[in-house]
């Protein structure tokens, strides 16, 4: 018999979810919620119970019942303090501390609710996994030169791991005892050396590493603070500039990577120099996770939606291949991985964590 996963990946407009039997994906939606809809609520934790009706209608559409699930997984949100990665039972404490939505508010943070509202009434398990809160820095990692501004661990986690597993399995290995410099390259790019099980340093998508097609990266800090100071943006709206309007958009007006080889196709020389001014980035922030794992690199991984673009991929190839053979898995496959994830634990492969031991851990921390 099959184990019954229903996966719920809730996003800021969207919720999608999909039903598993064990790893084989059997039906798949993607619910859009109309911003007047969501306009009503304050604040994503209020929209917990308007999205599960969403959900609830759009299963018995299909022919499935919540009463058939073996287990049910959700994407996993922010919590502070952030957690290691692997599959966390959704428990009194964790739900607590994703309802806090701190250090800020992301719908993430519904995915491990909403799977626990479908299965605590049905006495099956609720999990999230490997959550944008990830923690696995080493400590020597979260240095940056000024003590007010620490390095913080957010990075597109849950691919990372994917990726990694699959890789170890195609090296015929252990994935806790092999290292990887893995670049996820989406929207944002993450870049990460993984080291024996672990995200030990990466740089944070939104703040740092190579410019992606909406993000700047890392930027001259001395002139950030003059445009911080220039009159010419709010906090919002120069936020929204580095993480969202920079990049690609920054420099063509587009965060397609596909419009942008069509211009370069039609002689456009300065999308010529963006793009391989990019992949250019992505080599370099690659070549220093080498650094972090003195050289010993088992391969890099190239993943995410970018990771689809053939030039792309053989630019930066051509200029980190030196380190470690190159293996490229293009896509995300979130909904799979979390599927995996969960299946993992039915099988008795891999046991769950608990967000409290995380929570208490950090308190003997605090008081040392």
């Amino acid at each position: 018999m099959a184990f019954n996963i229903l996966v719920i990946n809730p996003g800021s407009t969207s919720t999608k979810i999909a039903w598993y039997e064990d790893d084989v994906e059997t039906w798949r939606k993607t619910i859009t919620h109309a911003p007047e809809e969501l306009s009503e609520f304050d604040g994503v934790i209020s929209q917990l119970d308007f999205r599960l009706k969403a959900v609830e209608d759009a299963l018995k559409e299909a022919g499935y019942s919540f009463d058939d699930l073996d287990a049910v997984i959700g994407r996993g949100g922010i919590v502070d303090p952030p957690m290691p990665g692997g599959v966390y039972r959704v428990e009194e404490v964790l739900i607590e501390y994703l309802k806090r939505c701190k250090p800020w508010e992301h719908a993430s943070n519904l995915g491990g609710l909403m799977a626990h509202s479908i299965a605590q009434p049905r006495n099956i398990p609720a999990f999230i996994a490997d959550s944008v809160a990830t923690d696995e820095l080493d400590d020597i990692a979260r240095i940056t030169g000024l003590p007010e501004l620490p390095k913080y661990s957010l990075a597109h986690t849950l691919n990372v791991k994917s990726v990694v597993r699959k890789a170890a399995k195609e090296l015929d290995g252990d994935w806790r005892k092999l290292r990887f410099i893995v670049a996820h390259l989406g929207g944002g790019f993450t870049i990460c050396a993984h080291r024996d099980g672990r995200m030990v340093d990466l740089n944070n998508a939104n703040e740092n590493g190579p410019f992606s097609p909406e993000r700047a990266g890392t930027v001259p800090t001395g002139d950030l603070v003059k445009l911080c100071y220039s009159g010419k943006y709010n906090v919002k709206e120069l936020r929204r500039k580095l993480a969202g309007a920079s990049g690609f958009v920054g420099y063509l007006g587009t965060n397609d990577v596909r419009e942008v080889k069509k211009r370069i196709e039609e002689g456009d020389e300065g999308a010529a120099l963006i793009y391989r001014a990019m992949a250019f980035q992505v080599a370099k922030e690659i070549a220093s996770y080498s650094a972090v794992l003195e050289g010993k690199v088992d391969a890099i991984i190239m993943t995410g939606g970018v990771a689809y673009d053939d030039d792309l991929v053989a630019m930066v190839t051509e200029r980190v291949q030196w380190i470690a053979p190159v293996l490229v898995y293009p896509g995300e496959n979130e909904m799979k991985s979390l599927a995996e994830n969960a299946l993992r634990v039915l099988k008795g492969e891999e046991k769950s964590s608990s967000y409290a031991d995380v929570v208490e851990n950090y308190r003997k921390r605090e008081v040392l």
